[in-house]
């Protein structure tokens, strides 16, 4: 009770005119910059960091709540539109967002985007706000042996998921990790990989390879079929009304809860943020769709959009109170709030809720007041996001290409990433072409460096003795798991062979 009453203040510090109107302009801030390619909400915080020192505290982190997560919702936006993600938190969404987008299904496909984000955020900020004490215990229990066995659990299980034949998920899942490697060993500090080139001492970006593989691969892909396609040229317009039939909601309600449920761990376990979850909650749905007698998955399903959405805005919320609740920044946008905090002399943790209740309550507030805000701007308006397919095909992927461009450059500054980008994006085409999974690759990148970290930090914890991966029952479990997922996939194979044969 005494949680609802300190909400309630903050419901009224919150709604005060000014901070009102920082919820609605952060939200329409983080939209704006989540549909340009390779930026999002990350980059719009960093940006924005500068400019609210003019502001109270309270005004500046209700601004930057609001950018967070209207930041989702704009790199899903296209990533259902034009396969174009700003995060890799969307990529997931995109495996059957744009293929609804590409049916002409848009406004559906962003009624459930933002639908999904409303029920994950909302679920996550009353959790956040009454039952964080007992998720800070889960986290405290997963050490590097543990997410070394989450990071083995998506690799196996995704690559045998997602792609129909498993060796070509496999490769493409080798080639993520591989690209993962280049660069200078942290540990160790040499180079692996860089063929001595100075500008690929850092690595390469998740976000160059995101926006390469999925958008530019994407745009070289329809032009190569161009004359053997002439329907890809043609304009598909959105069916019907933005909002979804009954039938459609029906469809993606029970996702959208299973998404959550998947979300919601991982906001307070720092796995890299919503990445894995969005993962996972698609795996999930697809493992499911393939026990229906005539299985959606691959030509638009509406719970492969649904559970993906609802498991990142989820694993958005649950972040956002595991940072003020521990001071932990489980993914990159966190981190850079928390230094915004600590430009205002404020230390997130246990403390901030008894020094700083003023601040911690009306920014709480301020979360439901988002999740509404984005849900009253998105939705009524996914029609019109939507009339960005009625560009004819030439225009628009000529728009996207250049974006891409555009967002890479706004990265780096080097020219270098721009031909980085291009041979990325011709592997990404050959990928296409030759009907290899962008997925596994996908998460291949996300999970590859926490994977190896994870590995070699308990292996230098137990001085080299491999039992540690196994030492605690919850890597057993983990494992366990992974084997039943080998275990059906291979029955699955040796189902559809049989048949063949038949």
């Amino acid at each position: 009770m005494d949680q609802l009453d300190l909400l309630m203040q903050g419901f009224a510090g919150a709604l005060t005119p000014m901070n009102l109107l920082w919820v609605v302009v952060g939200c329409l801030l983080g939209t704006a910059v989540g549909v340009l390619p390779g930026l999002g909400s990350s980059m719009a915080v960093a940006l924005l960091l500068p400019m609210t020192f003019a502001l109270d505290p309270t005004g500046a982190f209700i601004l930057f709540a609001g950018v967070y997560f209207g930041g989702l919702f704009g790199d899903s936006t296209m990533a259902i539109l034009l396969n174009t993600p700003g995060q890799a938190s969307a990529i997931a969404s995109t495996f059957e967002g744009h293929k609804m987008a590409n049916a002409g299904r848009a406004p559906q496909a962003l009624a459930t985007a933002a639908i999904g984000a409303f029920v994950g955020g909302m679920v996550a900020t009353v959790l956040v706000v009454f039952v964080s004490p007992t998720l800070v215990k889960l986290s405290s229990s997963f050490g590097p042996a543990e997410f070394f066995a989450l990071a083995l659990f998506a690799f196996v299980a995704t690559s045998s998921v997602v792609a129909d034949n498993v060796l070509k998920g496999l490769a493409a899942l080798v080639v993520g990790i591989g690209i993962t490697l280049i660069g200078t060993d942290g540990i160790s500090g040499l180079t692996r990989f860089t063929l001595g080139s100075p500008q690929l001492f850092d690595g390469i970006s998740l976000v160059t390879v995101t926006v390469a593989v999925l958008a530019l691969g994407e745009v070289l892909f329809v032009a190569s079929r161009v004359r053997r396609d002439r329907e890809d040229l043609r304009v598909r317009r959105g069916k019907g009304r933005p909002f979804l039939s009954r039938k459609e909601f029906a469809e993606a309600a029970p996702a959208w809860g299973r998404g959550t449920l998947i979300g919601l761990p991982f906001g307070v376990i720092p796995a890299g943020g919503a990445e894995v979850p969005t993962f996972l909650a698609y795996e999930a749905e697809r493992r499911l769709d393939r026990r229906r007698r005539v299985p959606t998955f691959g030509k638009g399903a509406i719970r492969g959009l649904a559970a993906p959405e609802a498991a990142g805005n989820a694993t958005t919320g649950m972040a956002m109170g595991a940072l003020l609740a521990l001071g932990l920044p489980v993914s990159a946008t966190a981190a850079i709030m928390l230094a915004a905090f600590q430009q205002y002399g404020l230390q997130p943790g246990p403390l901030l809720f008894e020094n700083s209740a003023d601040l911690v309550w009306p920014l709480l507030a301020s979360f439901f007041l988002a999740m509404i805000v984005l849900l009253v701007i998105n939705l009524p308006f996914a029609q019109l996001w939507a009339k960005l397919l009625l560009i004819p095909k030439p225009y628009l992927y000529a728009g996207i290409t250049l974006f891409c461009g555009l967002g890479i450059w706004a990265t780096s500054a080097a020219v270098f990433d721009l031909v980085l980008l291009l041979v990325i994006a011709v592997i990404g085409f050959l990928m296409r072409r030759y009907d290899y999974p962008v997925a596994p690759l996908m998460i291949g990148m996300v999970l590859g460096p926490l994977a190896e970290s994870s590995l070699r930090d308990a292996l230098l914890s137990s001085v080299g003795d491999p039992r540690v991966l196994v030492s605690s029952p919850i890597t057993l479990v983990i494992y366990g798991l992974l084997l039943v997922v080998i275990a059906l996939s291979v029955r699955n194979a040796v189902r559809k062979r049989t048949r063949r044969d038949l």
